[in-house]
């Protein structure tokens, strides 16, 4: 808006003096003056011509007086252009240093994708040598708990070795008339009230008590409490006879035993009673072979029968270590196995003979298949 009226302004003065010069030349003329000893004609000329050049200087300094930038355009003109080439060399080398700047960067990615490439196989190398790190972390772990078991069975060996080394000692410094672990006696017990429970555990204790004195001291009264028993023992078997049913209840000797000494120390065992066999149970067998005819050889297989039928009846549950067997029918078979025809083998075998109890001792018989008749 101020420049429209700065134009307006300009025209306006400009039509007023120029109206002004003509008016004032017409009448130079018409008075026929004379300036500086010129004709009139020419002095008119040159009043039209100041009036002109005024013209234009007032125009020119009205408008330097009120335009800014046109003032800065007639007398800062030089400086600008001086200050625009400065910027464009300035431009000129940012834009060098731009470039320069991009070079530098790609190259810099280059190296820097170089640079990962030949990382790659490092992590690879890292990764594999890590996860060698965890085996041989779970390798001396597992080592670790091999060893730790190592050493429990090596301290249980050792305190084995104490033992035994004990037991040694003990049967070379006095006659050891009981072993540990031996029974001192069995019983099988039932009560028809549980109030009897600790009638019968004392009945137990005192013929256990008994047997240790005709052990460790033969010929003298059971007169006193030879047999030391822990009373957590004792309540055991009060607990186990009191739920009802029948139970096998042996009291063991807990260490060796010198004949002589006044204390055995004992714990007990507690088992229900249950049948273990069933009558015409096979227990053991094996094979007689043809030139297997001699009595030693036979007697020798009937013996490792027997004694394999033993093994098995305990393995079931048996208590008993005592097999009851009809001994004349042994012999008879014996003799007839060694006086056999034929050159088949013949299979052995014992066989229960009854249904039995935990307890109860081991009836067998021994039966011959594959016999030839004499």
């Amino acid at each position: 808006m101020s420049g429209w009226l700065l134009i307006l302004a300009v025209l306006v003065l400009g039509g007023v003096l120029s109206t002004l010069g003509d008016r004032l030349g017409s009448r130079i003329g018409k008075a026929r003056l004379s300036l500086f000893q010129m004709r009139p004609r020419r002095t008119a000329v040159v009043i039209t011509v100041l009036t002109g050049s005024l013209i234009s200087a007032l125009t020119l300094g009205l408008m330097v007086a009120v335009s800014e930038r046109l003032r800065v355009g007639l007398f800062q003109l030089d400086e600008l252009e001086t200050r625009l080439r400065s910027s464009r060399k300035s431009l000129q080398l940012s834009l060098k240093q731009l470039d320069q700047n991009q070079a530098e960067l790609a190259q810099a990615r280059s190296e820097r994708a170089a640079a990962e490439q030949q990382l790659a196989p490092l992590k690879k190398q890292r990764q594999e040598l890590e996860a060698e790190r965890d085996r041989l972390g779970q390798d001396v772990a597992a080592r670790d708990e091999e060893l730790r078991q190592l050493q429990q069975r090596t301290r249980r060996s050792q305190q084995e070795l104490r033992q035994l080394e004990r037991n040694v000692l003990d049967l070379r410094s006095g006659d050891v008339v009981l072993s540990t672990g031996q029974p001192l006696t069995m019983a099988k017990v039932a009560i028809p009230n549980p109030e009897l429970a600790r009638q019968a555990t004392e009945d137990v204790l005192r013929q256990a008590n008994v047997q240790a004195y005709q052990r460790v001291l033969p010929g003298q009264k059971p007169e006193q409490q030879l047999l030391l028993i822990p009373r957590s023992e004792v309540i055991k078997v009060e607990k186990a006879l009191r739920s009802g049913g029948p139970w096998v209840i042996s009291i063991h000797s807990a260490g060796n035993v010198l004949r002589g000494e006044k204390q055995v120390l004992a714990f007990a065992d507690v088992r229900r009673s249950r049948q273990v066999l069933e009558a015409g149970q096979v227990l053991a067998s094996l094979s007689l072979d043809p030139e297997q005819r001699a009595q030693k050889q036979v007697f020798a297989r009937l013996n490792l029968l027997l004694a394999a039928a033993r093994n098995e009846s305990q393995r079931r549950g048996a208590l008993n270590p005592r097999l009851q067997v009809d001994q004349d029918a042994l012999n008879a078979l014996a003799a007839q196995l060694v006086e056999r025809q034929g050159n088949q083998p013949v299979r052995l075998e014992v066989v229960a003979a009854r249904d039995t109890d935990s307890l109860d001792p081991i009836a067998v018989t021994v039966r011959a298949k594959g016999l030839a008749p004499s």
